[in-house]
């Protein structure tokens, strides 16, 4: 079971998409708790046609389900092929924000027979806004009936996941061919809030990063000395985010008379509206006026490595599960 953000499939879905975002109060709180999905309702009204404009950018829609869907029969595909006949696996999806929703997804689980299931978070780094939600989300939807779970709840340092952005980022600035550049990781924000209560997230990706740099100083890399940075992006409302943004630090950038920037989207498994819409879009024409050239590290989606990563996570779970004789 992948679990996922999920995002609109139509431009006549951002509004429903954007209040149910709104309305997860485990995420965002607007003021007390019998007011959450009210203003969650005004929001999505307010907010939808900007964000229609937005997605009418880039296709129309989110490309996450199809994406998802992709990743999630290549791992299947994959488990198989490593397993033989047994166990068989069989790959479904669950969406928090927007179809397949998590209860619709049980539910066909529960027709087709299935009792055991492993729960990957497609979150390398975890975060009550994302996982911590998804899994609520799910544990809701399974309470009461005949399952049982094994949760893959993070896995930002696991070494195939590292491997494989290591991967693409040496293809991607191997397309500068001697020219100077720096590296941008850009993360999704949070509030700071979050971090200040305990979430693990910030410390998750500043290892994340930590371990793809040394992965790309050995062989057969040997990318030594990389400059990098880190930034976040997609914050909303007014409440504190993590800084410094990734605007902000494309000027500062820009002011050092840095002029090639490789931006590395690195809390994102597959491309959506903030990689194809936010950086390839928003902050490409940014940077230009800044005189900065800015070019994407491409999204994992569906690179065999990375689908490969997947496959470990699921097997070394499973044989720690059976280990414990479960």
């Amino acid at each position: 079971m992948l679990l996922n953000l999920g995002g609109p499939d139509s431009l006549d879905a951002v509004r429903p998409f954007l209040y149910n975002l709104f309305s997860d109060r485990d995420i965002i709180r607007l003021g007390p708790s019998f007011l959450q999905k009210p203003i969650a309702w005004l929001i999505s009204t307010f907010r939808s046609q900007k964000t229609r404009d937005m997605y009418s950018q880039i296709g129309n829609k989110s490309p996450i389900l199809d994406i998802t869907t992709a990743q999630a029969q290549a791992l299947e595909q994959a488990l198989n092929e490593s397993t033989g006949s047994a166990p068989h696996f069989i790959s479904y999806l669950g969406m928090r924000y927007w179809k397949p929703f998590m209860a619709d997804t049980v539910s066909t689980m529960i027709q087709d027979g299935i009792s055991q299931v492993i729960v990957l978070s497609l979150y390398p780094h975890y975060s009550k806004a994302t996982t911590g939600s998804s899994v609520t989300d799910f544990n809701k939807a399974i309470e009461g009936k005949n399952i049982e779970a094994a949760y893959i709840n993070e896995w930002y340092n696991f070494p195939s996941y590292i491997d494989s952005l290591a991967e693409l980022i040496s293809e991607g600035i191997d397309e500068y061919k001697g020219d100077d550049f720096e590296i941008l990781f850009s993360a999704h924000s949070l509030p700071q809030s979050f971090i200040d209560e305990g979430d693990p997230y910030l410390d998750q990706i500043k290892e994340t990063i930590n371990s793809v740099t040394a992965r790309l100083g050995d062989a057969p890399y040997n990318l030594k000395h990389l400059k990098h940075h880190l930034s976040f992006q997609s914050k909303t409302g007014p409440v504190k985010w993590l800084e410094p943004s990734t605007e902000e630090t494309i000027l500062m950038l820009g002011s050092k008379g840095i002029r090639n920037l490789f931006v590395v989207p690195i809390s994102f498994v597959s491309d959506h509206i903030e990689t194809l819409y936010e950086i390839d879009i928003l902050y490409k024409d940014f940077a230009r006026e800044q005189g900065v050239s800015l070019k994407r590290c491409r999204s994992l989606n569906t690179s065999a490595t990375f689908i490969h990563a997947l496959r470990d996570l699921v097997l070394s779970t499973l044989q720690k599960r059976n280990g414990k004789g479960q």
